[in-house]
């Protein structure tokens, strides 16, 4: 083949044949996962008035979880999880972020 035949092949793909940009779909619209909210400072307050306990003695969820991620919360913001469940209704959780131990 002379030179003169040769295509020029672009190392940088067109606009045209680039692939469309992939957007992730949030974790939190995924039917398995319950809904989850942090809690507001009066929120806790009063959840800790209610249950008559200090943040320490709730289970825990890790900063490095995904929905803790999605959601933007902070080491020491509570999380209130509610479950769905055909035999008990729903179910209401509290988690507090805490960091990789």
């Amino acid at each position: 083949m002379s030179l003169s035949k040769k295509k020029s092949i672009s190392s940088k793909p067109s606009k045209e044949t680039s692939a469309p940009e992939f957007t992730r779909p949030s974790i939190l619209e995924h039917e398995l996962v319950p809904k989850h909210e942090v809690l507001s400072k009066e929120e806790v307050e009063e959840l800790l008035r209610k249950y008559k306990a200090s943040l320490n003695q709730f289970p825990q969820i890790l900063i490095s979880d995904p929905v803790v991620r999605e959601l933007g919360a902070k080491i020491g913001d509570v999380i209130k999880i509610m479950r769905n469940s055909p035999t008990a209704g729903t179910t209401v959780y509290y988690r507090v972020v805490v960091s990789e131990a």
